[in-house]
């Protein structure tokens, strides 16, 4: 719900001044001189509907502005020399919607057919000095509140403009922290991690060679450090992976599956359909979707075989990736960073995505993201 500066919703303020402009034109063709019932309840009638419809002002200005200046003009033409208030507020509201064109055309129009509308309602005892003095003041204040209506949108646009500013700014500034946190961990863990890594893993070889038993600790340690090297390196590579990074997409899948095979893993890719330009966004979920999950598949799935495979449909991307893991319908998965980071991705795209053991055993990642068409 949209609130004001007061804290008062936007729509109950909106008719807080219907209903108090509606009253004021009421108060005002009371005090007028009237002889004609029937004319004097049309114009009661034209004088309250011009006062509340300003209560749909911010859904539909355009309307407004109409509805008020035709109640205007109406209540003019049955004798209510009553000023056009109620249209000052629907001009300052279409000039702040951004409507100037059809404001001036408008106002334009109503400065014309008044005058022809007060001489419709019968001869007025005022002057040709009063009338033109009328009809100037009448002009500067639908100047003055389109101005007000003018001045007002170009504050909001500047408020906009200075808090996406803000947001970039902020943006940066992460951006610049996330690189700096990057460089800060490879530059004092990456080494020390390898040189355990490497040193437990001599250790263990000279002891296999030797034909001695390989202590439990040092094997501990060198899956420790197997693990803890994995860990770093997928950290750094999140850790950098922002706008600066180069690209990554369907083009570099083939990629990720020989890095999948070369770890082991009797890993397949498939591409269907008619390969066609997607959205940037779309492309890099694709690569991520793919590579979070023969990382999960590696990690933890012991898993012998995965096959990747892609759909690419007129209207959509479909991705599936299975493996022949240890993952039974009876196991609920437990939902880590990784799959909760794929669920945001293909979310914020308008995607689906299931991830779910197989019937037959084994994990699956399913995934189907719009394309939008382009002529």
């Amino acid at each position: 719900m949209t609130t004001g500066r007061s804290g008062v919703p936007a729509g109950a303020m909106d008719w807080v001044i219907a209903v108090g402009v509606a009253a004021t034109l009421a108060v005002a063709g009371v005090s007028g001189d009237h002889s004609d019932p029937g004319r004097d309840l049309l114009g009661y009638g034209l004088l309250a509907a011009g006062g509340l419809g300003l209560a749909a002002r911010r859904r539909a200005p355009v309307a407004v502005l109409a509805v008020t200046g035709l109640c205007a003009v109406g209540y003019q033409a049955v004798g209510f020399d009553v000023p056009a208030v109620a249209y000052l507020f629907a001009v300052y509201a279409a000039v702040r919607a951004g409507r100037r064109t059809i404001t001036v055309v408008a106002s334009v129009t109503m400065v014309a057919v008044l005058p022809l509308a007060a001489l419709a309602s019968g001869p007025h005892d005022t002057g040709a000095a009063f009338a033109q003095a009328r009809g100037a003041l009448e002009l500067a204040w639908l100047i003055a509140a389109g101005a007000a209506g003018e001045a007002l949108r170009q504050a909001e646009r500047r408020a906009d403009e200075a808090e996406r500013t803000r947001e970039e700014t902020a943006r940066r500034r992460a951006d610049e922290e996330r690189l700096h946190i990057a460089r800060e961990l490879h530059d004092s863990l990456t080494h020390q991690i390898s040189v355990i890594k490497v040193q437990s893993e001599v250790a263990v070889h000279v002891a296999r060679r030797r034909g001695e038993q390989v202590p439990e600790a040092l094997l501990a340690i060198q899956q420790a450090g197997r693990e803890a090297s994995r860990e770093l390196r997928a950290t750094l590579e999140a850790l950098r992976d922002d706008s600066t990074a180069p690209p990554r997409g369907l083009d570099h899948l083939v990629e990720l599956v020989e890095r999948a095979r070369a770890s082991g893993l009797d890993a397949t890719l498939t591409i269907e359909g008619d390969r066609q330009d997607v959205p940037a966004a779309v492309d890099r979920t694709v690569y991520r979707i793919v590579q979070e999950s023969l990382t999960n598949i590696a990690r933890h799935a012991s898993a012998a075989t995965a096959s990747v495979r892609i759909d690419c449909r007129p209207d959509a991307l479909a991705i599936r990736v299975d493996d022949d893991g240890k993952a039974t319908p009876d196991t609920a998965p437990e939902p880590g960073v990784g799959l909760l980071g794929m669920r945001e991705r293909v979310t914020a795209l308008g995607g689906r995505l299931r991830a779910e053991p197989r019937e037959t055993g084994g994990f699956t990642v399913q995934v189907e993201l719009p394309v939008e068409q382009t002529s």
